[in-house]
């Protein structure tokens, strides 16, 4: 009798660890599908460098770079990616601690859906639109200005907009417009910048100048007619923001002779990537690029006939 009770009370015990471990599969939690947090941040010196993210697009890149189609897969694959390749869209967000500067705007509205989180992201990070003292723009492709409006209207409302004269010049041309086959670029330009310019906010930059105490602008001669690149600098520590200069990390740091079909000169733009890569190699300072993989942070190193990119390590900002 008991060794009868004992067997139920164990099959007993059995069936209910059963029926509760059955209960804990049937209530697995549903997947949440949400992004990653679209924000970093570092102290560079006194200054603290937020990179926002404004999301990711794919990108045909196999069909964008200049070189064969069939290579450009082989690269990507030896680096576990794949084309259509999911391609950052960052922005800089620098705090010197008398002014508040933002590098670049993200696409906003004007590349889909993946896109215009900027804005999100910022305000997770703790700041708003309203507090951006002051913009700096790399260059007028879209996926670079779309972030200054939203419905046409101006997103920072008290900044002042800056970037260079050349770029300006060209791209806010309608008779330049006229004569180009890409149209819709000289379009999204127009309608991101002209709202800054119809309110007396737009400042351009006449060649490589001190914009703020520990940032400089300085022309690259490459990507697009008036590319600039951003040199931030306090107590000794080294960011310079290099906007278009390199599209995708896996095939052009390598080759860096490999250009893409966004480049308006593309000889330029290759020996303006050489330049800056090698300053960088010598320096020793982090460089931070728009469609580099998000946060868009390191350094870089000779390897071969080319470049490696060392990501920042991840930091708590102690």
């Amino acid at each position: 009798m008991t060794r009868f009770k004992r067997t139920a009370t164990s099959l007993l015990v059995a069936a209910l660890a059963g029926a509760c471990f059955s209960g804990a599969a049937l209530a697995a939690a549903p997947m949440a599908k949400s992004p990653a947090p679209g924000w970093y941040r570092i102290m560079l010196g006194d200054f603290e460098v937020t990179p926002l993210s404004d999301g990711t697009v794919d990108l045909p890149v196999e069909q964008l770079l200049a070189d064969k189609q069939d290579k450009t897969k082989a690269t990507l694959a030896k680096h576990f990616l794949k084309t259509p390749l999911e391609t950052s869209d960052n922005a800089f967000l620098v705090n010197t601690g008398s002014k508040l500067v933002l590098i670049d705007t993200g696409a906003g509205s004007f590349f889909g859906p993946t896109l215009g989180r900027l804005v999100a992201n910022m305000k997770a990070a703790g700041y708003s639109p309203e507090q951006v003292d002051e913009i700096y723009i790399t260059h007028f492709h879209g996926d670079h200005v779309g972030g200054l409006v939203n419905n046409s209207q101006i997103v920072f409302p008290n900044a002042v907009l800056r970037a260079s004269k050349r770029e300006a010049d060209y791209w806010l041309s309608q008779a330049n417009m006229d004569k180009s086959e890409d149209k819709g670029g000289f379009q999204a330009a127009m309608a991101a910048i002209q709202p800054y310019v119809k309110a007396g906010k737009f400042k351009a930059i006449e060649g490589d100048v001190e914009l703020l105490p520990g940032i400089r602008a300085q022309g690259t001669g490459a990507h697009t007619p008036g590319h600039m690149t951003y040199v931030v600098e306090s107590k000794g520590e080294k960011l310079v923001l290099i906007g278009d200069l390199i599209h995708v990390a896996a095939v052009q740091m390598a080759e860096p002779g490999v250009t893409i079909s966004f480049d308006s000169d593309q000889k330029a733009s290759a020996q303006a990537r050489k330049r800056a890569f090698d300053a960088a190699v010598k320096g020793k300072y982090l460089i931070g690029g728009a469609h580099l993989a998000f946060p868009g942070l390191g350094h870089l190193r000779s390897e071969g006939k080319g470049y490696r990119f060392v990501p920042v390590n991840y930091t708590q900002m102690r």
